[in-house]
């Protein structure tokens, strides 16, 4: 197979343009704290979902590792225009998926069609959980979403609680998130008792 010919100067614009515009993410907050009192930014909460997959895929040997990792850069790449939304607020806003995917679909307009086509599609994976990857991925997310509230400096109103019922349903399926949910159910509960 030969190697892919380089971007024309055309293309390579439209790369340049989408990672300036993907920066975004480097200062989009959550509604998480850092152990330091900083708040946590998509981009930081990103690194660590990858990193979490990467070290937890030994122990899934019959999942893609590379598709999986892939899933797990994009899955918040939407948020770099409209920004996240914490799962408590998701309650009333019923179109976050639509809202996100066109956010997708905006910021990978400057990519070649075949990125961003790839781009939109493991988004879509992603959000419909369709594969063993998207599953597990959705999982991870989830799951550091809960560590990082309980390792954070969260505020005094923090609702630990809320965690304990937070995508639950995507960790009941594989038994090693089941376990690493049972640990940071504990430490959540652990957190929510410090507070009262």
């Amino acid at each position: 197979m030969l190697p892919p010919s380089l971007p024309s100067s055309e293309e390579l614009q439209g790369v340049l343009a989408f990672l300036r515009a993907a920066e975004s993410l480097k200062h989009t907050t959550r509604t998480s704290w850092t152990s330091t009192g900083q708040h946590e930014t998509v981009a930081a909460h990103t690194w660590r979902v990858c990193l979490m997959a990467f070290v937890l895929a030994p122990y899934f040997p019959d999942v893609d590792v590379g598709r999986l990792l892939r899933i797990c850069l994009v899955h918040d790449l939407g948020e770099a225009i409209s920004g996240d939304i914490s799962a408590v607020l998701q309650v009333g806003v019923p179109s976050k998926a639509e809202q996100e995917r066109a956010d997708l679909e905006q910021l990978t307009t400057p990519l070649p069609v075949s990125t961003r086509d790839e781009i939109v599609a493991l988004w879509d994976e992603y959000e419909q959980a369709s594969t063993p990857e998207a599953r597990l991925a959705k999982g991870i997310d989830k799951l550091e979403t809960i560590l990082q509230h309980n390792q954070g400096m969260m505020p005094p109103d923090f609702d630990f609680r809320f965690n304990l019922q937070y995508g639950a349903r995507y960790t009941a399926d594989e038994p090693l998130l089941r376990v690493i949910r049972s640990v940071l159910d504990e430490e959540t509960e652990a957190r929510a008792r410090e507070r009262e």
